[in-house]
């Protein structure tokens, strides 16, 4: 197979929807996306159900984030019609297969969201270039039920994330402190990862301010902006025009609308 560099031209973008959080923020603008999260978070969806869901989601953002953000090559591979003509070659722009990528799975959330992604990575990429870190961050709340940070305790980390793309599919954009704690760790002991790419499939205007903000050059990715807390006129003016009065999230830090404690849900383990 015949694989020349090419410059990583990014193909024309997926429809997204038009805001002002800037360049970093891609909103996929996608019914069927929007259809599924709408059955995903509804009350009577449980189970397994919700496990299939969360993997359609993931598979169809990964698609979107990986043709615009993993290095492209050009290349030429043989198809089945070669073996009748010189001609059966395919030759046209492929992920390159020398991509290296780590993938952030935040328990519990984040389980199925990593493995999907590297599933279908795995598929086009060299599978030895692509690893799973299993990260145990959970919240921890002050008395008063409030989330004030978290904990690493008990995660596995398989080395150095040096010039790899590294990819965060934690379901949940509510605060952004999971990212922000993630990649801080990983930059403080693993080394300086090429690009970050943040996957919440829902994500709040919250979320985006403190990752943009405290994670240089992190680009951010989701199915759904959630701001249902936002005043009226606030949710009539474009995303992120009046960002400062956007509100998607409740007292206790859980996303409105949202879908729930999604770990919990989708385990059936009410902790």
């Amino acid at each position: 197979m015949d694989r020349t560099p090419i410059a990583p031209n990014a193909p024309t973008p997926a429809a997204e929807v038009e805001h002002y959080y800037g360049e970093r923020v891609h909103i996929l603008q996608n019914p069927f996306l929007l259809s599924v999260l709408a059955r995903l978070g509804a009350p009577e969806t449980k189970g397994p159900e919700v496990a299939e869901l969360v993997r359609i989601v993931y598979s169809a953002m990964l698609i979107q984030m990986a043709a615009r953000e993993l290095p492209i090559q050009s290349a030429a591979v043989p198809t089945r019609m070669f073996a009748r003509t010189p001609q059966g070659v395919y030759r046209g722009p492929m992920l390159s297969r020398e991509a290296s990528v780590v993938i952030a799975c935040v328990v519990r959330a984040g389980m199925i969201p990593s493995q999907t992604c590297f599933e279908l990575l795995a598929r086009v990429l060299d599978p030895d270039r692509i690893r799973i870190d299993t990260l145990s961050m959970a919240r921890v709340t002050d008395a008063q039920g409030r989330v004030t940070g978290v904990s690493l305790d008990g995660s596995k980390i398989g080395g150095s994330v040096q010039d790899s793309v590294l990819l965060v599919p934690d379901p949940m954009g509510a605060t952004g402190g999971t990212v922000v704690k993630a990649l801080a760790h990983y930059r403080e002991r693993y080394g300086t990862p090429e690009k970050v790419v943040a996957m919440p499939m829902i994500a709040t205007p919250e979320y985006i301010a403190r990752v943009l903000k405290e994670v240089e050059g992190a680009v951010v990715y989701t199915a759904r902006l959630d701001r249902g807390l936002s005043p009226a006129d606030v949710l009539g003016a474009p995303p992120g025009r009046r960002w400062a009065e956007e509100r998607g999230l409740d007292e206790h830090q859980y996303i409105v609308p949202g879908a729930g404690g999604l770990g919990e849900v989708l385990n059936h383990s009410w902790v």
